[in-house]
């Protein structure tokens, strides 16, 4: 048997359960970034009516810096959720795993750590893209 040094790509066993893998973090990803969103829309919500005038002004500038970090947040799920999407429609071209720069096998620590890497960490530390 073939190690993954010498294969040219993963069997279809091994696509699918990195397939498995990947639909169990999309899952958790599309959960938190509705929960992010849901959090953005509420933050609309938060009265602040009955407070004194200097915690009000206090109040609505943590709001919008809490408002902001979690509009960065979302921006960041939306991009990893992408990724994963992109690491799916490779796994039905077959060509998941495969260092896009090397053309050689990521290894499968690396994969079940990042699931959506398309460098091997030797092109990332060589700077290749």
């Amino acid at each position: 048997m073939a190690t993954d040094t010498e294969k040219t790509r993963y069997s279809d066993a091994e696509l699918e359960e990195f397939r498995q893998l990947i639909l169990e973090k999309l899952e958790k990803a599309q959960n938190e970034y509705e929960h992010l969103r849901k959090a953005i829309s509420n933050a609309e919500g938060n009265d602040v009516r009955d407070t004194s005038p200097t915690f009000k002004v206090l109040e609505e500038g943590a709001s919008t810096l809490n408002k902001e970090e979690t509009g960065r947040l979302a921006q960041r799920q939306l991009k990893f959720i992408q990724n994963l999407q992109a690491a799916l429609v490779r796994i039905e071209n077959k060509t998941y795993g495969i260092c896009r720069a090397t053309g050689k096998l990521i290894p499968k620590e690396r994969l079940r750590a990042v699931p959506h890497a398309t460098l091997s960490i030797e092109a990332k530390e060589q700077g290749l893209k």
